[in-house]
């Protein structure tokens, strides 16, 4: 047992580093992937099932009979981030449509699963981030594929339905599906609530190694823009999570709802957007993506390491339910 908990709190302490080198490792050695190459809808379901399952139903219950910051929250993510991601898509790749649709892609997705822990290590509400991100994926199976064809659709053709029912099977059922079993066999979910985050983390890995091996080809083709995509998708990151930050503190949102909200509207589900890429656009489309997921989880370690160092909340830290 302790082996198990020191083998998860190393993931997770490092899981920006592990990402890095997962990423390298596939880039490198693809060959040795292709037996996971189809997994990816797999571990990205495996995720979403697990957060279902791991959800805190009184937790919830207390931020629907106070949603204000949890509307901020996701109100952000899906104008401010969405905005942010249309604009570097025209401004950096209007010549490559392929990119500009992955830019797209990848910051009209749900929030990322990082983003809760994250919230954790930074001190933040984590009941918050998790209830964002579960109201992301409910409603991401309408506005992702409307956001890309509406605006992604400028470069290349983008039909709705396959979109909408792929985002539908991948994020919307696996959740359902969780939250089911949670209320059904409530004494057994429990027994392996614990495991949940090193879990879905190492779901993310299969997703990561997958979709990497999957896209080597368009990654070394494509090298020479690499820099520029980076540049982008680093903008695409900062921005939001700094203006998300900004905002609810303009709003007067209390430092830990403030932080939970920081990496809402900056993380997104990159696996999830390098999948839609794959299986809809090309392997090309997958490759911002896959850059935004290493600068995500980079940047969002980093932040989270810089407040929970830094900036540490005390005793002064506020409840959820403060106005």
């Amino acid at each position: 047992m302790k082996l198990l908990q020191a083998a998860t709190k190393i993931i997770s302490k490092y899981l920006a580093i592990w990402i890095v080198l997962l990423s390298v490792i596939a880039y490198l050695l693809p060959e040795l992937f292709i037996p996971i190459q189809s997994l990816t809808g797999a571990g990205l379901g495996t995720i979403f099932l697990l957060m279902g399952m791991s959800l805190s139903t009184d937790k919830l219950l207390q931020v629907i009979r106070r949603p204000k910051f949890a509307l901020i929250g996701v109100g952000l993510k899906w104008t401010m981030t969405v905005f942010v991601s249309i604009v570097i898509a025209y401004l950096f790749f209007s010549k490559e449509a392929e990119i500009a649709t992955g830019i797209i892609l990848a910051g009209t997705v749900p929030s990322g699963t990082s983003a809760n822990i994250y919230t954790f290590i930074a001190g933040g509400e984590v009941a918050l981030s998790i209830t964002m991100a579960t109201m992301d994926t409910f409603i991401s199976p309408l506005l992702t594929p409307t956001f890309v064809q509406m605006f992604a659709g400028q470069f290349i053709p983008i039909a709705f339905l396959p979109l909408f029912l792929n985002i539908l099977y991948i994020v919307f059922l696996p959740l359902l599906v969780g939250l089911f079993l949670q209320w059904k066999w409530t004494e057994k979910v429990e027994g392996i609530k614990p495991y949940t985050s090193v879990l879905s983390q190492l779901a993310l890995f299969v997703v990561i190694l997958s979709v990497i091996s999957n896209a080597q080809q368009s990654l070394a083709a494509n090298i020479a823009v690499l820099p520029t995509i980076f540049l982008a998708v680093t903008l695409q990151v900062c921005i939001p999570m700094a203006g998300g930050y900004a905002v609810a503190k303009a709003l007067k949102v209390r430092e830990v709802n403030a932080r939970a909200i920081l990496f809402h509207t900056g993380i997104c589900n990159t696996a999830l957007a390098a999948t839609l890429a794959m299986e809809h656009v090309s392997s090309l489309a997958a490759v911002p993506a896959v850059a935004n997921m290493v600068v995500n989880l980079t940047v969002g370690a980093a932040v989270a390491s810089l407040f929970e160092n830094k900036f540490k909340l005390g005793d002064e830290k506020a409840s959820l339910h403060e106005k």
